[in-house]
């Protein structure tokens, strides 16, 4: 696998998926790429933690 690069869909920002990640998102079962950069990530899950 290579590396690739993605794009953000929150923001907009090209973010890179190496092949480490694509590794362990192939180990976990996931099929979808991710569509949010990391730091559009982080935010997202602090938010939802917010709400609880």
């Amino acid at each position: 696998m290579e590396d690739r690069t993605l794009v953000c869909k929150d923001c907009g920002k090209e973010f890179v998926f190496t092949a480490g990640e694509q590794e362990f998102f192939k180990s976990k079962g996931f099929e979808n790429d991710p569509v949010r950069c990391p730091d559009c990530r982080r935010a997202r899950k602090a938010e939802k933690q917010d709400r609880r």
